[in-house]
């Protein structure tokens, strides 16, 4: 069983920057892919971001270049750096935990926070 705790979320204004914090408590951490999803009202959610147990990352086409994956396994934590901002962005974001071959699969899930971007 893997416990996902999300922290870091929060409001904050267009074209600002936000760090999102994923801490789990696996003994697998670093042979476990991890993902970070969001999903804004009235629609589906997104992958946002993946990266698998060798560091390889992914970014959804709408946030590539602004956001950032990246994992510390000393840690057992993964993180989303968010830049530049969008109103578009306002979502509650979720860090998942799971397996990669071919595609990511996520099977665990954290409980979600909240970011909103807003002036």
């Amino acid at each position: 069983q893997v416990q996902l705790v999300e922290s870091g979320g929060g409001l904050v204004q267009p074209g600002g920057s936000l760090r999102l914090s994923c801490a789990a408590s696996a003994s697998g951490f670093s042979s476990l892919a991890m993902g970070w999803y969001r999903q804004a009202p009235g629609k589906q959610r997104e992958l946002v971001a993946r990266i698998t147990s060798g560091g390889s990352t992914n970014h959804a086409d709408s946030v590539r270049g602004r956001f950032t994956i990246s994992r510390d396994n000393a840690k057992n934590t993964v993180y989303l750096q968010m830049n530049s901002v969008k109103p578009e962005d306002t979502a509650v974001y979720y860090c998942t935990a799971g397996s990669y071959y071919q595609y990511y699969a996520p099977s665990y899930w954290g409980q979600g926070t909240q970011v909103t971007v807003s002036s």
